[in-house]
Protein backbone atom coordinates (compact mmCIF):
# COMPACT_ATOMS: atom_id res chain seq x y z
CA UNK A 1 0.00 0.00 0.00
CA UNK A 2 1.52 3.37 -1.05
CA UNK A 3 1.32 6.61 0.97
CA UNK A 4 -1.61 8.03 -1.02
CA UNK A 5 -3.72 4.89 -0.52
CA UNK A 6 -2.82 4.88 3.16
CA UNK A 7 -3.97 8.49 3.62
CA UNK A 8 -7.27 7.71 1.85
CA UNK A 9 -7.78 4.74 4.17
CA UNK A 10 -7.08 6.97 7.20
CA UNK A 11 -9.72 9.43 6.00
CA UNK A 12 -12.34 6.70 5.54
CA UNK A 13 -11.60 5.13 8.91
CA UNK A 14 -11.70 8.49 10.68
CA UNK A 15 -15.04 9.33 9.08
CA UNK A 16 -16.31 5.97 10.31
CA UNK A 17 -15.01 6.60 13.84
CA UNK A 18 -16.58 10.06 13.83
CA UNK A 19 -19.95 8.49 13.08
CA UNK A 20 -19.42 5.98 15.91
CA UNK A 21 -18.64 8.82 18.33
CA UNK A 22 -21.73 10.76 17.28
CA UNK A 23 -24.00 7.78 17.92
CA UNK A 24 -22.34 6.55 21.14
CA UNK A 25 -22.90 9.20 23.82
CA UNK A 26 -20.94 7.19 26.37
CA UNK A 27 -17.80 7.64 24.23
CA UNK A 28 -18.44 11.26 23.13
CA UNK A 29 -16.19 13.93 24.58
CA UNK A 30 -18.75 16.76 24.47
CA UNK A 31 -18.66 17.00 28.26
CA UNK A 32 -14.84 16.81 28.46
CA UNK A 33 -12.97 19.99 29.53
CA UNK A 34 -11.69 22.21 26.72
CA UNK A 35 -7.94 22.89 26.54
CA UNK A 36 -5.94 25.34 24.46
CA UNK A 37 -3.07 23.17 23.15
CA UNK A 38 -2.66 19.58 22.01
CA UNK A 39 0.81 18.45 20.95
CA UNK A 40 1.08 15.31 18.82
CA UNK A 41 4.63 14.04 19.21
CA UNK A 42 7.22 14.32 21.97
CA UNK A 43 10.59 14.34 20.19
CA UNK A 44 13.26 17.04 20.52
CA UNK A 45 11.43 19.59 18.34
CA UNK A 46 8.16 18.96 20.14
CA UNK A 47 9.72 19.13 23.60
CA UNK A 48 11.16 22.61 22.95
CA UNK A 49 7.74 23.81 21.83
CA UNK A 50 6.10 22.14 24.85
CA UNK A 51 8.41 24.06 27.20
CA UNK A 52 7.29 27.35 25.63
CA UNK A 53 3.59 26.37 25.69
CA UNK A 54 3.78 25.59 29.41
CA UNK A 55 4.28 29.31 30.01
CA UNK A 56 0.68 29.80 28.88
CA UNK A 57 -2.03 28.87 31.38
CA UNK A 58 -4.50 27.77 28.70
CA UNK A 59 -4.05 24.02 29.24
CA UNK A 60 -1.83 21.51 27.43
CA UNK A 61 -2.02 17.83 26.52
CA UNK A 62 0.77 15.82 24.85
CA UNK A 63 0.02 12.73 22.76
CA UNK A 64 2.80 10.31 21.77
CA UNK A 65 3.25 6.62 20.93
CA UNK A 66 6.37 6.12 23.04
CA UNK A 67 5.64 4.84 26.56
CA UNK A 68 8.99 6.04 27.92
CA UNK A 69 8.47 9.59 26.64
CA UNK A 70 5.00 9.67 28.19
CA UNK A 71 6.44 8.59 31.55
CA UNK A 72 9.17 11.27 31.39
CA UNK A 73 6.61 13.97 30.61
CA UNK A 74 4.35 12.88 33.45
CA UNK A 75 7.34 12.89 35.80
CA UNK A 76 7.69 16.58 34.88
CA UNK A 77 3.99 17.09 35.72
CA UNK A 78 3.00 17.46 32.07
CA UNK A 79 -0.32 15.91 31.02
CA UNK A 80 0.44 13.20 28.47
CA UNK A 81 -1.27 10.11 27.07
CA UNK A 82 -0.14 7.25 24.84
CA UNK A 83 -1.74 6.94 21.39
CA UNK A 84 -0.80 5.33 18.09
CA UNK A 85 -1.03 8.09 15.48
CA UNK A 86 -2.01 5.73 12.67
CA UNK A 87 -4.80 4.22 14.75
CA UNK A 88 -8.21 5.23 13.31
CA UNK A 89 -9.29 5.85 16.90
CA UNK A 90 -6.57 8.44 17.48
CA UNK A 91 -9.05 11.17 18.42
CA UNK A 92 -11.17 9.05 20.77
CA UNK A 93 -10.82 10.09 24.38
CA UNK A 94 -9.16 13.41 23.60
CA UNK A 95 -10.66 16.68 24.91
CA UNK A 96 -11.52 19.51 22.55
CA UNK A 97 -8.61 21.85 21.87
CA UNK A 98 -8.07 25.16 20.06
CA UNK A 99 -4.58 24.67 18.61
CA UNK A 100 -2.87 21.43 17.61
CA UNK A 101 0.86 20.94 17.01
CA UNK A 102 1.64 17.90 14.85
CA UNK A 103 5.37 17.38 15.32
CA UNK A 104 6.43 13.78 14.71
CA UNK A 105 9.42 12.99 12.53
CA UNK A 106 7.40 10.94 10.02
CA UNK A 107 5.70 12.70 7.12
CA UNK A 108 2.90 10.18 6.48
CA UNK A 109 2.10 10.00 10.20
CA UNK A 110 1.80 13.79 10.37
CA UNK A 111 -0.48 13.92 7.31
CA UNK A 112 -2.75 11.25 8.76
CA UNK A 113 -2.88 13.04 12.14
CA UNK A 114 -3.79 16.34 10.46
CA UNK A 115 -6.65 14.63 8.60
CA UNK A 116 -7.91 13.08 11.83
CA UNK A 117 -7.83 16.41 13.69
CA UNK A 118 -9.65 18.29 10.91
CA UNK A 119 -12.42 15.68 10.84
CA UNK A 120 -12.93 15.62 14.62
CA UNK A 121 -12.35 19.32 15.35
CA UNK A 122 -12.61 21.28 12.06
CA UNK A 123 -12.34 24.65 13.84
CA UNK A 124 -8.99 23.80 15.45
CA UNK A 125 -5.91 25.62 14.14
CA UNK A 126 -3.19 23.13 13.18
CA UNK A 127 0.57 23.75 13.16
CA UNK A 128 2.44 20.93 11.43
CA UNK A 129 6.07 19.96 10.97
CA UNK A 130 7.27 19.01 7.48
CA UNK A 131 10.06 16.47 7.20
CA UNK A 132 11.12 17.78 3.78
CA UNK A 133 10.16 20.76 1.57
CA UNK A 134 7.78 18.67 -0.56
CA UNK A 135 5.84 17.67 2.52
CA UNK A 136 4.88 21.29 3.21
CA UNK A 137 2.38 21.30 0.34
CA UNK A 138 0.93 17.92 1.37
CA UNK A 139 0.35 19.08 4.95
CA UNK A 140 -1.26 22.33 3.82
CA UNK A 141 -3.54 20.33 1.51
CA UNK A 142 -4.44 18.04 4.40
CA UNK A 143 -5.64 21.05 6.41
CA UNK A 144 -2.71 22.44 8.39
CA UNK A 145 -2.97 26.19 8.88
CA UNK A 146 0.77 26.71 9.33
CA UNK A 147 3.51 24.35 8.15
CA UNK A 148 7.17 24.72 9.00
CA UNK A 149 10.28 22.91 7.84
CA UNK A 150 12.80 23.10 10.73
CA UNK A 151 16.00 23.68 8.67
CA UNK A 152 14.32 26.51 6.76
CA UNK A 153 12.92 28.01 9.97
CA UNK A 154 16.33 27.87 11.63
CA UNK A 155 17.96 29.54 8.62
CA UNK A 156 15.41 32.38 8.62
CA UNK A 157 15.79 32.90 12.35
CA UNK A 158 19.58 32.97 12.08
CA UNK A 159 19.39 35.49 9.23
CA UNK A 160 16.97 37.66 11.23
CA UNK A 161 19.24 37.61 14.28
CA UNK A 162 22.34 38.37 12.22
CA UNK A 163 20.64 41.31 10.49
CA UNK A 164 19.40 42.62 13.82
CA UNK A 165 22.84 42.40 15.39
CA UNK A 166 24.41 43.97 12.31
CA UNK A 167 21.92 46.85 12.41
CA UNK A 168 22.62 47.34 16.11
CA UNK A 169 26.35 47.37 15.42
CA UNK A 170 26.02 49.89 12.57
CA UNK A 171 23.84 52.30 14.55
CA UNK A 172 26.14 51.98 17.56
CA UNK A 173 29.17 52.81 15.42
CA UNK A 174 27.47 55.91 14.02
CA UNK A 175 26.54 57.03 17.53
CA UNK A 176 30.12 56.53 18.74
CA UNK A 177 31.48 58.56 15.82
CA UNK A 178 29.10 61.45 16.51
CA UNK A 179 29.92 61.35 20.22
CA UNK A 180 33.61 61.99 19.49
CA UNK A 181 33.17 64.95 17.16
CA UNK A 182 33.51 68.64 18.02
CA UNK A 183 32.50 71.52 15.77
CA UNK A 184 29.93 71.71 12.95
CA UNK A 185 28.35 68.86 11.01
CA UNK A 186 26.93 69.91 7.65
CA UNK A 187 24.12 67.58 6.56
CA UNK A 188 23.64 67.82 2.79
CA UNK A 189 20.55 66.59 0.96
CA UNK A 190 20.39 65.96 -2.78
CA UNK A 191 19.42 68.73 -5.18
CA UNK A 192 15.80 69.86 -4.93
CA UNK A 193 15.27 67.70 -1.81
CA UNK A 194 12.20 65.51 -1.46
CA UNK A 195 10.50 64.42 1.80
CA UNK A 196 12.77 61.38 2.13
CA UNK A 197 15.93 63.49 1.98
CA UNK A 198 14.50 66.24 4.21
CA UNK A 199 13.24 63.89 6.92
CA UNK A 200 16.47 61.86 6.85
CA UNK A 201 18.51 65.03 7.42
CA UNK A 202 16.16 65.99 10.23
CA UNK A 203 16.56 62.58 11.90
CA UNK A 204 20.35 62.56 11.56
CA UNK A 205 20.42 65.93 13.29
CA UNK A 206 18.28 64.50 16.12
CA UNK A 207 20.69 61.58 16.56
CA UNK A 208 23.71 63.92 16.58
CA UNK A 209 22.07 66.16 19.17
CA UNK A 210 21.39 63.16 21.38
CA UNK A 211 24.95 61.81 20.98
CA UNK A 212 26.81 65.07 21.51
CA UNK A 213 24.52 67.99 22.44
CA UNK A 214 27.22 70.29 23.80
CA UNK A 215 30.11 69.97 21.35
CA UNK A 216 28.50 69.18 17.98
CA UNK A 217 26.40 71.73 16.05
CA UNK A 218 24.38 70.64 13.00
CA UNK A 219 23.28 72.52 9.88
CA UNK A 220 21.11 71.17 7.05
CA UNK A 221 22.05 72.30 3.52
CA UNK A 222 20.24 71.96 0.20
CA UNK A 223 20.66 73.05 -3.40
CA UNK A 224 18.14 73.93 -6.08
CA UNK A 225 14.66 74.65 -4.80
CA UNK A 226 12.14 73.14 -2.43
CA UNK A 227 9.46 73.53 -5.04
CA UNK A 228 6.75 70.95 -4.48
CA UNK A 229 4.02 72.51 -2.35
CA UNK A 230 3.91 69.46 -0.07
CA UNK A 231 7.67 69.72 0.51
CA UNK A 232 7.46 73.43 1.34
CA UNK A 233 4.56 72.75 3.69
CA UNK A 234 6.54 69.97 5.35
CA UNK A 235 9.55 72.22 5.99
CA UNK A 236 7.37 74.99 7.40
CA UNK A 237 5.09 72.91 9.62
CA UNK A 238 7.87 70.70 10.99
CA UNK A 239 10.01 73.77 11.67
CA UNK A 240 13.02 72.44 9.76
CA UNK A 241 15.79 74.99 9.30
CA UNK A 242 17.35 74.39 5.88
CA UNK A 243 20.01 76.62 4.34
CA UNK A 244 20.74 77.00 0.64
CA UNK A 245 24.25 75.63 0.28
CA UNK A 246 27.23 77.70 -0.82
CA UNK A 247 30.92 76.69 -1.12
CA UNK A 248 31.70 78.94 1.85
CA UNK A 249 29.16 77.10 4.04
CA UNK A 250 30.79 73.78 3.16
CA UNK A 251 34.20 75.18 4.10
CA UNK A 252 32.85 76.30 7.49
CA UNK A 253 31.91 72.72 8.45
CA UNK A 254 34.26 70.38 10.28
CA UNK A 255 32.34 67.33 9.07
CA UNK A 256 30.00 66.55 6.16
CA UNK A 257 27.19 64.05 5.82
CA UNK A 258 25.23 63.15 2.68
CA UNK A 259 21.66 61.87 3.01
CA UNK A 260 19.67 60.30 0.17
CA UNK A 261 22.57 60.65 -2.27
CA UNK A 262 25.40 58.21 -2.77
CA UNK A 263 28.49 60.43 -2.77
CA UNK A 264 29.99 63.81 -3.60
CA UNK A 265 29.07 64.89 -7.12
CA UNK A 266 26.11 62.48 -7.29
CA UNK A 267 22.92 64.61 -7.39
CA UNK A 268 24.81 67.40 -5.63
CA UNK A 269 27.33 70.01 -6.75
CA UNK A 270 30.17 68.90 -4.48
CA UNK A 271 33.45 68.08 -6.14
CA UNK A 272 33.97 64.35 -6.36
CA UNK A 273 37.20 64.91 -4.44
CA UNK A 274 35.34 66.44 -1.48
CA UNK A 275 35.94 64.51 1.73
CA UNK A 276 32.64 63.33 3.20
CA UNK A 277 32.39 61.71 6.63
CA UNK A 278 28.94 60.08 6.48
CA UNK A 279 26.96 58.71 3.50
CA UNK A 280 23.39 57.42 3.96
CA UNK A 281 21.35 56.34 0.94
CA UNK A 282 19.01 53.69 -0.47
CA UNK A 283 19.59 54.09 -4.22
CA UNK A 284 21.33 51.50 -6.37
CA UNK A 285 23.59 54.21 -7.78
CA UNK A 286 25.49 53.99 -4.51
CA UNK A 287 26.66 50.47 -5.31
CA UNK A 288 28.70 51.84 -8.19
CA UNK A 289 29.95 54.95 -6.42
CA UNK A 290 33.66 55.24 -5.71
CA UNK A 291 32.99 57.58 -2.79
CA UNK A 292 34.62 56.72 0.51
CA UNK A 293 33.75 58.00 3.95
CA UNK A 294 34.30 57.17 7.57
CA UNK A 295 30.74 55.83 7.77
CA UNK A 296 28.80 54.51 4.75
CA UNK A 297 25.38 52.85 4.91
CA UNK A 298 23.79 52.32 1.49
CA UNK A 299 20.86 49.88 1.32
CA UNK A 300 19.22 49.65 -2.11
CA UNK A 301 16.88 46.98 -0.75
CA UNK A 302 14.93 49.55 1.26
CA UNK A 303 12.22 51.85 -0.09
CA UNK A 304 13.48 55.02 1.61
CA UNK A 305 16.52 56.47 3.36
CA UNK A 306 14.09 57.52 6.09
CA UNK A 307 13.73 53.81 6.91
CA UNK A 308 17.46 53.61 7.65
CA UNK A 309 17.27 56.58 10.02
CA UNK A 310 14.18 55.13 11.70
CA UNK A 311 16.07 51.92 12.40
CA UNK A 312 18.92 53.91 13.94
CA UNK A 313 16.48 55.62 16.30
CA UNK A 314 14.99 52.24 17.22
CA UNK A 315 18.30 50.49 17.81
CA UNK A 316 19.75 53.41 19.78
CA UNK A 317 16.57 53.73 21.85
CA UNK A 318 16.48 57.48 21.27
CA UNK A 319 13.17 59.18 22.18
CA UNK A 320 11.55 60.22 18.89
CA UNK A 321 10.12 63.73 18.82
CA UNK A 322 6.67 64.09 17.22
CA UNK A 323 8.01 66.37 14.50
CA UNK A 324 10.81 63.93 13.62
CA UNK A 325 8.43 60.96 13.63
CA UNK A 326 5.95 62.82 11.41
CA UNK A 327 8.70 63.77 8.97
CA UNK A 328 10.12 60.24 8.75
CA UNK A 329 6.71 58.63 8.26
CA UNK A 330 5.91 61.10 5.49
CA UNK A 331 9.36 60.47 3.97
CA UNK A 332 8.71 56.72 3.80
CA UNK A 333 5.16 57.20 2.49
CA UNK A 334 6.29 59.67 -0.15
CA UNK A 335 9.24 57.65 -1.50
CA UNK A 336 7.14 54.48 -1.65
CA UNK A 337 4.11 56.32 -3.08
CA UNK A 338 1.90 55.50 -0.11
CA UNK A 339 3.44 52.02 0.33
CA UNK A 340 2.69 50.98 -3.27
CA UNK A 341 6.15 51.32 -4.88
CA UNK A 342 9.51 49.72 -3.98
CA UNK A 343 8.12 48.83 -0.57
CA UNK A 344 9.67 46.15 1.66
CA UNK A 345 8.49 44.48 4.89
CA UNK A 346 11.17 46.46 6.73
CA UNK A 347 9.73 49.77 5.47
CA UNK A 348 6.31 48.69 6.71
CA UNK A 349 7.72 47.77 10.12
CA UNK A 350 9.45 51.13 10.48
CA UNK A 351 6.29 52.96 9.41
CA UNK A 352 4.32 50.98 12.02
CA UNK A 353 6.87 52.01 14.66
CA UNK A 354 6.53 55.69 13.70
CA UNK A 355 2.75 55.85 13.31
CA UNK A 356 1.77 56.15 17.00
CA UNK A 357 4.52 58.75 17.52
CA UNK A 358 3.39 61.13 14.77
CA UNK A 359 1.18 64.20 14.84
CA UNK A 360 -1.80 63.14 12.72
CA UNK A 361 -3.06 66.69 12.21
CA UNK A 362 0.31 67.91 10.96
CA UNK A 363 0.65 64.92 8.64
CA UNK A 364 -2.78 65.62 7.18
CA UNK A 365 -1.88 69.29 6.58
CA UNK A 366 1.39 68.32 4.88
CA UNK A 367 -0.37 65.91 2.55
CA UNK A 368 -3.16 68.36 1.67
CA UNK A 369 -1.44 71.64 0.78
CA UNK A 370 -2.93 74.33 -1.42
CA UNK A 371 -2.14 74.10 -5.15
CA UNK A 372 0.03 76.92 -6.50
CA UNK A 373 -0.90 78.81 -9.66
CA UNK A 374 2.32 77.70 -11.39
CA UNK A 375 1.64 74.05 -10.62
CA UNK A 376 -1.86 74.38 -12.05
CA UNK A 377 -0.48 76.04 -15.21
CA UNK A 378 2.12 73.28 -15.71
CA UNK A 379 -0.50 70.56 -15.23
CA UNK A 380 -2.68 72.30 -17.80
CA UNK A 381 0.21 72.53 -20.29
CA UNK A 382 1.11 68.87 -19.74
CA UNK A 383 -2.47 67.82 -20.48
CA UNK A 384 -2.82 70.05 -23.57
CA UNK A 385 0.54 69.18 -25.12
CA UNK A 386 0.48 65.42 -24.62
CA UNK A 387 1.35 63.14 -27.53
CA UNK A 388 1.05 59.35 -27.38
CA UNK A 389 2.98 56.77 -29.39
CA UNK A 390 2.41 53.04 -28.75
CA UNK A 391 1.69 53.52 -25.04
CA UNK A 392 4.41 56.16 -24.53
CA UNK A 393 3.16 59.63 -23.62
CA UNK A 394 5.37 62.68 -24.18
CA UNK A 395 4.45 66.18 -23.05
CA UNK A 396 6.32 69.48 -23.37
CA UNK A 397 5.49 71.95 -20.58
CA UNK A 398 7.92 74.59 -21.84
CA UNK A 399 9.74 76.99 -19.51
CA UNK A 400 9.27 76.29 -15.79
CA UNK A 401 10.57 78.03 -12.70
CA UNK A 402 9.74 75.17 -10.34
CA UNK A 403 11.03 71.82 -11.59
CA UNK A 404 9.01 69.97 -8.93
CA UNK A 405 5.89 70.59 -10.99
CA UNK A 406 7.08 68.07 -13.60
CA UNK A 407 6.84 64.92 -11.44
CA UNK A 408 3.35 66.03 -10.41
CA UNK A 409 2.38 66.24 -14.07
CA UNK A 410 3.95 62.83 -14.77
CA UNK A 411 2.06 61.32 -11.82
CA UNK A 412 -1.17 62.65 -13.30
CA UNK A 413 -0.60 61.58 -16.91
CA UNK A 414 0.53 58.02 -16.16
CA UNK A 415 -3.06 57.34 -15.07
CA UNK A 416 -4.36 58.06 -18.56
CA UNK A 417 -5.95 55.03 -20.22
CA UNK A 418 -3.64 53.33 -22.72
CA UNK A 419 -0.48 54.96 -21.31
CA UNK A 420 2.29 52.72 -19.95
CA UNK A 421 5.06 55.31 -19.75
CA UNK A 422 4.68 59.08 -19.30
CA UNK A 423 7.62 61.41 -19.99
CA UNK A 424 7.12 65.08 -19.17
CA UNK A 425 9.88 67.51 -20.13
CA UNK A 426 10.55 71.21 -19.78
CA UNK A 427 13.34 73.75 -19.57
CA UNK A 428 14.71 75.97 -16.81
CA UNK A 429 17.38 78.68 -16.98
CA UNK A 430 20.14 76.08 -16.62
CA UNK A 431 18.89 72.72 -17.95
CA UNK A 432 16.41 70.56 -19.79
CA UNK A 433 14.60 68.48 -17.19
CA UNK A 434 12.57 65.30 -17.55
CA UNK A 435 10.35 63.37 -15.20
CA UNK A 436 9.16 59.88 -16.14
CA UNK A 437 6.64 57.45 -14.69
CA UNK A 438 6.36 53.87 -15.91
CA UNK A 439 3.91 50.95 -15.51
CA UNK A 440 5.51 48.59 -18.05
CA UNK A 441 7.05 45.79 -15.98
CA UNK A 442 9.35 44.89 -18.88
CA UNK A 443 11.04 48.29 -18.68
CA UNK A 444 13.41 49.66 -16.03
CA UNK A 445 12.89 53.32 -16.75
CA UNK A 446 15.75 54.42 -14.49
CA UNK A 447 18.23 52.35 -16.49
CA UNK A 448 16.79 53.66 -19.77
CA UNK A 449 17.27 57.30 -18.76
CA UNK A 450 20.75 56.57 -17.43
CA UNK A 451 21.74 54.93 -20.72
CA UNK A 452 20.17 57.69 -22.81
CA UNK A 453 21.34 60.77 -20.90
CA UNK A 454 23.92 59.68 -18.33
CA UNK A 455 26.80 60.77 -20.55
CA UNK A 456 25.45 64.30 -21.09
CA UNK A 457 23.82 64.99 -17.73
CA UNK A 458 22.42 63.42 -14.56
CA UNK A 459 19.89 60.63 -15.11
CA UNK A 460 18.54 57.53 -13.40
CA UNK A 461 16.01 56.26 -10.92
CA UNK A 462 13.79 53.28 -10.17
CA UNK A 463 11.98 50.81 -12.48
CA UNK A 464 8.78 52.86 -12.35
CA UNK A 465 10.00 56.43 -11.75
CA UNK A 466 13.05 58.34 -12.94
CA UNK A 467 14.37 61.78 -13.85
CA UNK A 468 17.01 63.42 -16.01
CA UNK A 469 18.77 66.80 -15.94
CA UNK A 470 20.66 67.87 -19.08
CA UNK A 471 22.69 71.07 -18.58
CA UNK A 472 22.34 73.77 -21.24
CA UNK A 473 26.01 74.88 -20.83
CA UNK A 474 26.58 77.89 -23.12
CA UNK A 475 22.99 77.67 -24.46
CA UNK A 476 21.83 78.88 -21.04
CA UNK A 477 22.40 82.46 -22.26
CA UNK A 478 19.56 82.15 -24.75
CA UNK A 479 16.70 84.45 -23.75
CA UNK A 480 13.79 82.54 -25.31
CA UNK A 481 13.98 79.20 -23.51
CA UNK A 482 10.78 77.84 -25.09
CA UNK A 483 12.21 78.42 -28.59
CA UNK A 484 15.52 76.87 -27.56
CA UNK A 485 13.74 73.77 -26.25
CA UNK A 486 11.83 73.38 -29.51
CA UNK A 487 15.09 73.55 -31.46
CA UNK A 488 17.09 70.97 -29.52
CA UNK A 489 14.56 68.57 -28.01
CA UNK A 490 14.12 66.25 -31.03
CA UNK A 491 17.69 64.83 -31.07
CA UNK A 492 17.61 64.67 -27.26
CA UNK A 493 14.41 62.60 -27.17
CA UNK A 494 15.65 60.42 -30.02
CA UNK A 495 18.23 58.94 -27.64
CA UNK A 496 15.31 57.79 -25.49
CA UNK A 497 13.06 56.55 -28.28
CA UNK A 498 15.88 54.56 -29.91
CA UNK A 499 16.48 52.64 -26.67
CA UNK A 500 12.80 51.80 -26.07
CA UNK A 501 12.20 50.88 -29.72
CA UNK A 502 10.18 53.85 -30.98
CA UNK A 503 12.64 54.95 -33.66
CA UNK A 504 10.15 54.16 -36.44
CA UNK A 505 7.10 55.70 -34.79
CA UNK A 506 7.54 59.20 -36.19
CA UNK A 507 8.34 62.48 -34.50
CA UNK A 508 7.28 63.30 -30.97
Amino acid sequence: MDAEEYVRLCIKLNILMRCIVLYMPEVSQQSAPRIKYAVFGAGITAYNIIVELLKDSGGLLVIDHDEQRIKELRDRHIDAIKKEFRDPGLMLGLPEFEIAFVLTGDQETNICAVHAIKIRYPAAHIVARAVDPLGMVALETAGAGFVFYPPELIAKNILFQINKQHANKISGRLYTILTGWEGTLGIITHKNPDPDAISSAMALMAIARNANPEKLHCRIFYEGVIGHQENRTMVNLLEIRMERMTPQMVEECNYLALVDCAGPGINNSLSKRTHVDIILDHHKDGLHSEATAGFVDIRPGLGATASILTQYLQELDIPVDKLVATGLLYGIRSDTKDFKRNITPQDMNYAAFLLPLTDADLLDKIMSPSLSQETLDVLGSAIRNRKIRSGYLFSNVGYVRNRDTLPQAADLLINLEGVNTALVYGITDEAIIMSVRNRDIRLHIGNVLSEAFGDIGEAGGHPNMAAAIIPLTFFSRAENKDHLLALIIEPVLRKFTDIVGLENEGKI
